[in-house]
């Protein structure tokens, strides 16, 4: 069976009740849910919480919340693979066969379903273990500063400043959306960021981490920017 997996605790900190706040009018986790919903792929839609209030909202938009997080795996330092082997796991110790996985972060508004199909397609056709969203950086890290310890500012590679931006490699970041794999490189804890997977390319009007208060109003201002343009075609 393929699974659906949004993780989503209760004990955000810098953004609180991150997971089911109000984002352009309705709770963040709603656009995850239904953007893997609308796929047609999975047998199941499943949030992993340990939060009663997220399990009700997450079930108000058609999630399935089959357990409830333990609490040994909702701290801070819980890293998200474990939280997918505990519901793959406990999935399979009923009997539920789990062959594939999407993890789908629950801050993800800009989450397409187009993008969710393209990544199993993917997954299937090249035969890998993974897939996952990417997106290319605006501008050259090669070219980064530093700021020292007084205050002045230095090249962390000097090698490349005085190069044209067309001259220097492109480079590319994890987009912060959803994670394809199959359960036995979850479960095996294969490494993600290598050849074994394969990237999904997303447009980088799409993209935005929210971790922080600026970061969500940033959220907010594009997704409303997006809805109304062009772009929303894309």
């Amino acid at each position: 069976m393929k699974i659906a997996i949004i993780p989503a605790r209760g004990g955000s900190k810098r953004i609180p009740r991150k997971n089911i706040k109000d984002f352009c009018g309705k709770p963040i986790i709603a656009y995850s849910i239904q953007a893997c919903m609308e796929t047609g792929l999975f047998d199941q839609v499943i949030v992993s919480t340990d939060d009663e209030e997220i399990a009700s909202k997450a079930k108000e938009w058609g999630a399935s919340v089959p357990f409830i997080r333990p609490k040994e795996l909702s701290d801070d330092y819980t890293g998200t693979n474990s939280v997918i082997k505990h519901a793959v796991d406990w999935l399979n110790d009923k009997g539920q066969i789990v062959e594939h996985v999407c993890c789908v972060y629950a801050t993800a508004p800009f989450v397409q379903s187009k993008y969710l199909i393209e990544g199993f397609e993917k997954l299937i056709s090249e035969k890998s273990t993974f897939s996952f969203s990417v997106t290319s950086f605006p501008f050259p890290i090669q070219r980064a500063v530093r700021i020292n310890h007084s205050g002045r500012v230095e090249a962390i590679y000097p090698q490349y400043i005085d190069s044209r931006s067309q001259d220097i490699e492109e480079s590319y970041h994890d987009a912060g959306q959803f994670y394809w794999g199959t359960a036995s490189g979850f479960i095996n804890d294969v490494t993600m960021f290598s050849p074994d997977s394969v990237p999904i390319m997303l447009p980088r009007h799409l993209v935005q981490d929210i971790d922080t208060p600026e970061d969500w109003l940033h959220a907010e201002l594009m997704y409303k920017t997006w809805l109304n343009s062009d772009a929303r075609n894309l």
